[in-house]
């Protein structure tokens, strides 16, 4: 199961589909408010978000799970993976955490979600994290800007009550040049695991990072290595 970054749709994950290996079934999941889903409500914070997702997996644990989320989806990823466990019983086989620090780790850059459209727009595209043609289509930016907006301030205003570290083992991945995500804060992960921890270091930004092959072929290794009976 993957959650998309702040702004991002299924559609991320697309270019998975075909490295994946067969006995991998690749499943993304879409926020509401964008897409398919544009004619409801976007969300705005991490409980209720993570909440509805945690139930919406809940028919899929007749087979094995594992999570995978990047950037904003990593902290979502950990989040849903808790309530799996502490309200469902439901243990995923791994949670794969990419281009996203320690949610124990304060972060910088937590205003975007509280500056106008403009500038917004502007904090975006300096991250990355919107195409600049987008910028050229007033209605489609105007279609776009809702879920920007929620999703930021969903993970720009979230502060885990404490460390609660998950009973599955947890993979990190980093770019080597992410601006926004140090090496030492992709690493903090391990304090969030009672489990095996591994961080994975590749080359990249925030964002091709999720893109490139390096990051679906350890996904596959570290799939095929899980003990079948860890789900």
């Amino acid at each position: 199961m993957c959650l998309p970054h702040a702004g991002g749709t299924a559609g991320a994950f697309r270019v998975w589909t075909d490295a994946l290996p067969d006995d991998v079934e690749l499943v993304a999941v879409q926020y509401p408010g964008r897409q398919d889903r544009y004619g409801e409500p976007c969300v705005r914070t991490m409980a209720e978000l993570a909440d509805s997702v945690a139930r919406a997996l809940l028919p899929l644990f007749d087979r094995p799970v594992a999570l995978l989320g990047h950037s904003m989806g990593a902290a979502l990823a950990y989040e849903v993976t808790l309530r799996l466990e502490t309200l469902y019983r439901a243990r995923p086989r791994h949670l794969f955490v990419s281009g996203h620090g320690s949610p124990l780790i304060p972060r910088d850059g937590r205003d975007l979600h509280l500056r106008d459209d403009d500038a917004l727009v502007r904090g975006v595209l300096e991250l990355g994290g919107m195409d600049p043609a987008v910028v050229d289509d007033p209605e489609l930016l105007a279609v776009l800007l809702p879920s920007f907006r929620a999703d930021l301030t969903l993970i720009e205003t979230y502060r885990p009550a404490a460390a609660r570290p998950v009973t599955v083992p947890v993979t990190a991945y980093v770019g080597d040049a992410d601006p926004g995500v140090p090496v030492a804060h992709a690493a903090a992960w391990e304090g969030l695991t009672s489990a095996e921890f591994a961080l994975r270091v590749f080359p990249g930004d925030h964002f091709s990072l999720v893109q490139g092959a390096e990051i679906v072929t350890d996904v596959a290794r570290v799939l095929a290595a899980a003990p079948r009976d860890a789900s």
